[in-house]
Parts: C-alpha cells; structure tokens; sequence
C-alpha cells in the first residue's frame, strides 16, 4: 500500500472486541486527517492460510470479531457526523469462508461445519479459484465500519447498529464516502472484517475473509442529525459480476425472510445439480459472490426476493 502517505497508522494490536462509549481511543486526529489501519481479520487470527476443518471446530468465539481502534475525532460531538473516505484497501493474497453451525440464513440446513482456504493474486486481483468449482471476481471491502454507541456497557460487533458497525455492505469499498452518526463525543471510530468480496446478503455468515490493510479519510459535518449511515459511491458497484449476465431463483410470499431463504435454497439446488457440487460448498459460494434483492415489496399481500448469481463465475 503506497498510494497515500498517511497522518496516523493503527496496527493490528490496537484492536477491541466490543463497541463502548468508554474504549479509550488508541489515536486522537483532527478533521481533514488520513488514517492507516492494519486490522486482524475476523476470526482474529485464529485462522491462517493453512489452517484446516479442525481449527474452525477449535474457534475461540470469544475472540473473533475484532476492530481496529477507537479514533477519536477531535470536535465530534452528538448529532454531528463523521465523513469516511476509503482511500485504498491493500489485500493480503489469502482469505477462509466457512458454514459455521448455528450461524447463517440456512443454519436449519447446514448443521455441520466447512471451510475452504482462498488464494489470490494480491497484486493483480484476478478473480480467485473456488475449490470445488468456479472463479470468482474480487472486490475489497471492510465488513465492519462505525462508531461508539451512546448506550452504556460492552456491546458485540456483530449485531449492526444505527451508527454502522457490522454492516456487511459490499460497497464499503474504494472510493466510497460513507456518513456515520455520531452518538459520543469523539466518535470513537473502529474498522475491521475486511473481505476480499462478498455478496449482498452474505448468505451463509461469512464471505472471502481475507486481512486487508486500508487507507481512509475523516471528515466532520457539523448537525447532520442522520438517523442511520448513508454512503455514496464512486460509480457502478457490479461491474466486476455484471459482465455474463445471471442465473436467478426467486421466493414468493408474505414473509421477507422466508422469501430469501427460498430464493437461496433454489441456487443452491440449481448450482449443485448443473456443476455437480456439494450443497454446503454452493451455499458457501453463493455467499461470496450472490446476491439477495426484494424485487417487489407493494403487490401485498406477497413479496418477491430474488436471488442473483453471477454467471461469470463459471463462464
């Protein structure tokens, strides 16, 4: 990573498991200032590249999820926001995805655990090979990205929260210019869960996780009063998928949910018996790299999702 020469760097020790109000910062920058982070990714080092089927059974869930900082933003105060520019994203060439029990919108389907070792090229970013069957188009980006509730105590990370947090949004990527609320004074900004790429929904709790390095700006707008983040990006956000079309399963009734996991357990048939794949390794990938819609949402009293799998993939 050499695109940008930043204020402040925040390495992979200066990380906490849990938002609070009262994580003391590891840095204190001033508006206009670029940070480096280094972040763990989101098994906390638990998993490596070669690591195996045994050391996902081992995971300590205690300390998994980790986020590098806080940062506190000079002059940021309740009902302000906080501007973040992602700068740049340095990939490491390596990442895990794993069907962990309990965990997933299919976790009633998939009880036993899998896990499959990515490489890549960290330098070209061609698209990475899956095991099983397929390659798939990366686009790097950080899973988690927020601020510190105002609510008193120790909060997980993984559920998401009004002032981000673990949003999962595959657009939190280069380029993008991301608003976060701020509910205490300084922010207390923290990132982490960096993914080589991922699909909307990220379907089975986890995408290619991948340690990546990443550059970023911090901007305050004074009394914006956002309800929620809100982000915009730097042109379309598909193009590394869009490029063969896609193969499309739909779910139709009164329930979201029970629409999505309809929609996704009709790719995972269809791609199991077209490519002759394992269930669990379709389910996985559809993770990486599908993505979940509501296509309709007014014609009550049924909705449709749809679920999106790049056909580039295996072209």
């Amino acid at each position: 990573m050499a695109k940008h020469v930043c204020n402040h760097t925040i390495h992979d020790h200066q990380c906490h498991f849990g938002w609070s109000r009262d994580n003391p910062p590891v840095a204190r920058i001033a508006p206009g200032e670029t940070v480096e982070f280094h972040p763990v990714d989101s098994s906390g080092g638990q998993l490596t590249a070669g690591s195996t089927l045994a050391d996902l059974k081992a995971l300590d869930f205690g300390k998994v999820n980790p986020v590098a900082g806080p940062i506190f933003i000079e002059g940021a105060e309740p009902g302000d926001a906080i501007k973040v520019t992602l700068l740049d994203f340095a990939p490491s060439g390596w990442g895990w995805t794993a069907n962990i029990p309990g965990f997933g919108l299919l976790a009633d389907q998939f009880k036993d655990p899998a896990l499959h070792i990515w490489k890549y090229d960290a330098a070209t970013m061609a698209p990475a090979m899956f095991g099983p069957g397929g390659r798939v188009p990366l686009k790097p980006f950080c899973g988690t990205i927020g601020l510190a509730p105002a609510e008193a105590g120790l909060h997980s990370v993984v559920p998401p929260r009004r002032m981000g947090g673990n949003m999962d949004i595959r657009d939190m990527a280069v380029g993008t210019e991301l608003y976060l609320p701020v509910e205490v004074a300084g922010g207390l900004f923290s990132v982490g869960d960096t993914h080589a790429c991922q699909g909307d929904g990220e379907v089975c709790g986890t995408a290619i996780e991948s340690p990546c390095s990443l550059q970023a700006k911090f901007e305050l707008v004074k009394g914006a009063n956002l309800a929620f983040p809100r982000f915009t990006t730097p042109g379309p956000v598909s193009r590394h998928l869009d490029v063969k079309g896609y193969e499309v399963t739909t779910g139709i009734g009164p329930d979201l949910m029970e629409g999505a996991r309809a929609a996704v357990s009709g790719m995972i048939e269809l791609l199991s018996k077209r490519y002759n794949m394992n269930a669990v390794d379709a389910y996985m990938l559809c993770s990486v790299c599908g993505d979940l819609r509501i296509s309709e949402i007014v014609d009550m009293p049924n909705w449709v999702v749809s679920f999106y799998f790049p056909r580039v993939v295996f072209d």
